[in-house]
């Protein structure tokens, strides 16, 4: 067995950097407000106008995508590309797998493993992709009757309107730049 010039395995697990900063309240504050104002949207949209539909707008990826878009804006997982290509492929893959493999256990885990190789390939990574994937395997009846349009409501719909409130939340103080890129 050859080692990585005297590591052993586990040393590699110890880190190297240190914690991270604490924010200030008026950056607490404003992740607050957006993630707030986001899940409200999306939450009242699913709850009041589409509850008598067979549509829904909310699921549980969004929850994480509010931390990133709303919380570490500077990070390239929370940028539009990743946030919202992330979700729609995620949802691609995951409502293929729940299709095409009869088996829950083995379509969740190649639609999970699946969605992260395709965020890769296709510069998307967006870690609650990953959620996104999963909910189409193991949500709801009424998510599975959806098919296809899951991926255009609740997910490419739902992380627009997120994307909108991030954008104008994120850029209303001075010192916060939301997106550092599109593409």
């Amino acid at each position: 067995m050859v080692q990585d010039k005297g590591e052993g395995y586990f040393s590699k697990m110890k880190g190297t950097g240190k914690s991270p900063e604490r924010v200030g309240w008026f950056e607490v504050a404003i992740s607050w407000i957006g993630a707030f104002l986001g899940i409200s949207i999306v939450s009242y949209l699913n709850y009041n106008v589409l509850n008598k539909t067979d549509l829904v707008m909310m699921i549980g990826s969004f929850g994480a995508s509010a931390v990133l878009i709303y919380g570490a804006v500077k990070s390239p997982l929370a940028q539009p590309r990743n946030f919202v290509g992330g979700h729609i492929v995620s949802a691609l893959v995951g409502v293929s797998f729940y299709k095409l493999i009869s088996q829950p256990w083995l379509a969740s885990s190649l639609a999970v493993a699946t969605a992260i190789a395709v965020m890769h390939l296709t510069k998307t990574l967006h870690p609650p992709g990953g959620a996104t994937a999963l909910i189409a395997v193991i949500g709801s009846d009424k998510i599975h009757a959806l098919g296809y349009m899951y991926v255009i409501t609740p997910v490419a719909l739902g992380a627009i309107i997120l994307l909108v409130v991030s954008l104008i939340v994120n850029n209303i103080p001075n010192g916060r730049r939301y997106p550092v890129f599109w593409w």
